[in-house]
Order: structure tokens, then sequence, then C-alpha cells
């Protein structure tokens, strides 16, 4: 009798709190605008939808790198005497960039994607074969490296080494597809999308494929998923009827996939968050501005030639990079391998640095976005330096649903000068050779007479498995033309950071808050 009386006690609170909870007392007051006093999310005033604050979720295979200041640069003396990396104290913004190098899995992975979405051969007879790296890379008239050429790419024994063979185009259209097909599955999973899109797509869809920009201009036509129909998706438009198309403002895409800046990837090689003898931890602590030691290479300075472990153990003494000690010594003697790595290794092999990165000294070079100018430390700017701009806009020449190419994709074309004779901020479209190369600067480059840099020179970082340790270091920089490729080159991907420069989470803040204070009575 007491068991059932205290049953019915139990279902009568549950009655209550449920009857209460529907109250519009318990409900949760909208957000109002501070300058019209309107609410958000309101169908009755509008609906005009504010996602709310929160978390900024890391994109796959990605690290956060909180940003700062630091010497971009030599950290040693200029042996190739290039006078091409001067130092200069510069400040790099809170980014994104990959864990590891891309490697031959992932890359294959894109050439499935392209040769099924792009399978009729007659209508894309150039773009399988454009995304095909070079595997010739290997060849050398005085070596023996064929099985390189053949097995290197494809063989499940090299799914993780990083691809190589790819020039600087491949690596900036796998960035542009990794977007599409991230974003493509966040949809998806979140129910904006219908999952059979992506077998229509890899039934060779051809120019019906997701592009990010495409599908925010509303080019991109796409089954809506379940959520995108129904009553319980949060998206509204001014009627309060579901809306079917996400904004890049409500917060669920994720940025563009793109190769980092050469500013951006020698930071981030640094890691020199782990040279701070104070890190902040939380509000409470405010964390120092030191740099404890000065890194030659990628990883923390302990001494010595800093090429070897020097922590006491079983790995005391062992390399931290894949590189090439001396002439014919690429991995050490049998029995004693040194970096146990003839040519690249696993992109995961070796000690990650400071902020998690893996291999931004050795195994391979990589691919950035800059331009090369031997002397660009002297003109860039200080905040995020950059060269290669070229700023463009939609093509609108041919109307509102006919904006994209036979690839999917919106066409962009360079912004006349004519229209930016106003502008304070830039007055040219095509910045690649700005005050170094062009008739505003007096300086002119032959090329193929006096110099080999071109405009179609981009900037490679890093030391590889066939390079000596000078080339380990982040500071140093060599160039290659944009549409070739080698086998000691390779890429990793990098994304702009929105938000709070000091980290991912919510409680992050931009600036400091002080707590207000108090009228006196």
């Amino acid at each position: 009798m007491q068991l059932l009386t205290t049953a019915r006690n139990c279902v009568l609170l549950l009655a209550l709190i449920g009857a209460a909870a529907s109250c519009k007392v318990f409900k949760k007051k909208p957000e109002k605008s501070a300058v019209t006093g309107w609410n958000y999310n309101d169908k009755t005033q509008g609906n005009f939808y504010v996602a709310k604050p929160k978390d900024i979720n890391t994109a796959p295979g990605l690290v956060f790198v909180q940003g700062g200041t630091f010497t971009m640069g030599a950290t040693q003396e200029d042996v190739m005497g290039d006078w091409n990396n001067i130092p200069r104290r510069v400040t790099v913004n809170s980014f994104f960039i990959d864990k590891t190098e891309i490697a031959n899995v992932h890359y294959r992975e894109y050439l499935y994607w392209v040769e099924n979405v792009f399978s009729d051969t007659t209508a894309y007879p150039e773009v399988i074969e454009a995304a095909k790296p070079d595997t010739l890379v290997w060849r050398s008239e005085l070596a023996y490296n064929e099985p390189y050429v053949e097995y290197y790419f494809r063989h499940p024994a090299y799914n993780y080494y990083p691809v190589v063979g790819v020039n600087w185009k491949q690596a900036s259209d796998f960035c542009v597809w990794r977007t599409d097909r991230v974003n493509e599955l966040e949809l998806i999973k979140k129910g904006y999308i219908n999952k059979n899109n992506i077998k229509t797509e890899l039934n060779g869809g051809g120019q019906e494929n997701f592009d990010t920009k495409a599908y925010l201009m509303g080019e991109y036509q796409v089954q809506p998923g379940k959520l995108a129909t129904s009553k319980s998706n949060p998206l509204k438009d001014a009627q309060g009827r579901p809306r079917t198309t996400v904004k890049f403002d409500d917060g669920i895409l994720y940025g563009d996939y793109r190769l980092p800046t050469e500013a951006e990837w020698e930071y981030a090689a640094y890691g020199y968050i782990a040279e701070n003898p104070q890190v902040k931890r939380g509000k409470k602590t405010r964390g120092e501005e030191n740099i404890a030691n000065k890194q030659i290479y990628a990883w923390k300075n302990a001494g010595f030639d800093n090429l070897r472990s020097t922590k006491a153990g079983a790995y005391q003494g062992a390399f931290l990079a894949n590189f090439k000690r001396g002439a014919g010594d690429n991995m050490g003697v049998a029995g004693g391998l040194n970096d146990n790595a003839a040519i690249p290794a696993e992109v995961t092999s070796f000690a990650p640095n400071g902020f998690g990165i893996y291999n931004m000294s050795g195994n391979v070079s990589e691919w950035v976005a800059d331009v090369y100018r031997p002397l660009t430390s002297l003109d860039e700017d200080d905040f995020n330096p950059f060269r290669g701009n070229v700023f463009k806009k939609v093509d609108m020449s041919r109307g509102t649903g006919n904006l994209r190419d036979s690839l999917g994709r919106i066409i962009m074309v360079p912004e006349s000068d004519s229209a930016l004779r106003e502008r304070r901020n830039y007055q040219r479209s095509y910045a690649k050779n700005y005050l170094d190369g062009d008739s505003l600067s007096s300086v002119n480059y032959g090329y193929g007479v006096t110099t080999l840099i071109s405009d179609k020179s981009r900037v490679v970082k890093g030391g590889s498995w066939n390079d000596r340790p000078y080339w380990l270091s982040p500071g140093t920089r060599r160039f290659l033309e944009e549409d070739q490729s080698s086998s000691t080159i390779g890429f990793r991907c990098a994304m702009t950071h929105y938000g709070a420069a000091e980290g991912t989470s919510r409680k992050a803040q931009t600036g400091n808050f002080f707590p207000a204070r108090r009228a006196k009575r």
C-alpha cells in the first residue's frame, strides 16, 4: 500500500513539473537586440535568427595554434648566402593547421572522388589526369628508384607516408575539395542535406557536386534532409517556416581549408608555447610574455646539437627528425639506424612539437601559400604577413543561376583596377609583385635571363628526408614553380580561426575584462 502511494505521488510530481515547464514563467526569454529592442529568434518580431555563441569546432585533422608575436627568419648563420630570410618580428593571429602532412591514402581518397564524380571522360577529359601526382619525381639518371615510381603512392605499405609529386596547384585544389567534403558531411549529419546526395555525386555527378560557395549563394540545389523540412528545425524564415538552406552565419559550416601562409607555417613549426615558462591555464592566471629559449628546429631547445633526444632513457641519442646526416648517409648503419627512414617516414613518426604538430622539421618539405621573393620580409605587413594576393569577385556576367563553371565552382574574376582608384587600403587587384617586381617599385625580374624567380615561384618550407640539417630550421626558405613537383615536397592544410585568439573554448574572450565598479552612494 505504501509502495502504491509513493508511486502515485511520483506520477503527480512529474505531472506538476511538466505543467510548470510548459508555463511561460519558466520559458527562457529570447535574446534582445541592444540597438532596436527587438527580440532575436522570435516569430512575432521578424524571426531574425542569431546563432548562440558556442565553441568553435576544430575541423577534421586540424589542431589549434594560438597566435602571437615571434621573430620570423634566420636563426643561425646564412651558410647558403641567400640573404632571403632576414629576421623580423611579426604577429600571426590564431589559426588551425593539420596535425600531420597529407598522406598517400588521403590523396588517393581525393582521386577516388574525382574519378567517380567526373567519370564522363568525354566531358572532363583532363580533370582526372590533372589531379594525379607525378610519380616520376622519384626517377634519377644515376639511381635505381623505379620501385618508388610504381609503388610509393599506391601500395598499402605506404598508406600513411606523406604524398609527394604534388605541385602547388594540385595541393590548392585538394584544399578546395576537402572544404566541400567536410561541409557536405556536416550538413548531412545535421539533417540539412539528404544522405543520398553522396550517391548521386559519385555516380558521375559532374558539375552537380556539392560546392560550399555555390551552396551558400543558392547556385547549387540539393534535396533537403529530414531536419531541414521538419518543424523542429531551429532555422526559420521571417514567416516562421523551416529554412532548408544553411547560411554561414548559422555557425554550422566550417571555414575554408587552404595552404598555410609562410608566416603561419613557420610560427606553427616552432611551437614556442612549449618555451613559455608560465602558460596561462585559466582566468586566474595571466601567463608570461617570455620565450625561455630560442629554437633552431621545430622541437623544444634541450641543448647540445639539438638534433638528438637528450632525455634520459631508451630514446636518448635518437634523432628527432628524418633527414640526411651527411653525404651518403640517409639512415645510418644496419643494426643502429639513426632515423630509421631511408625515404619519407609515416606522418605520425617522431615526436610532435609544442602545438602537437608532427614533422615540421624533416620528412618532407612543404608547400605554403606565398609567392617567393628574396626580400619579402622587408616589404610585407608585420601582422599576418603574406605575399600572393589576387583580389577577386564573383563573375556576374552570365547572370544569376549560371555562375558556376563546368566543375561546379563559382567563377571568380580579378577586380578591376579602375574600380579601386578611390580606395585607400588597396588600389590594384594583382598584388603578387607589389613593391617587388612591379612598375611602382622599379624592380624588374627578368625571368629566365637574370633570375629564376617569377610570380609562379612559391615558397617551400622545412627540410626533407634528403636534406642536410641546415634546412630543418623553420626559418629557412626555398622556392619552386607552382606547376612543378618533387620527391621531397609534400603539403598540409590550414584554416582561419574565427573568434577569440586565446582558444576554441566558449569561455575564451577577446581582450581583458575587468569587474565593473559600483557607484558610491
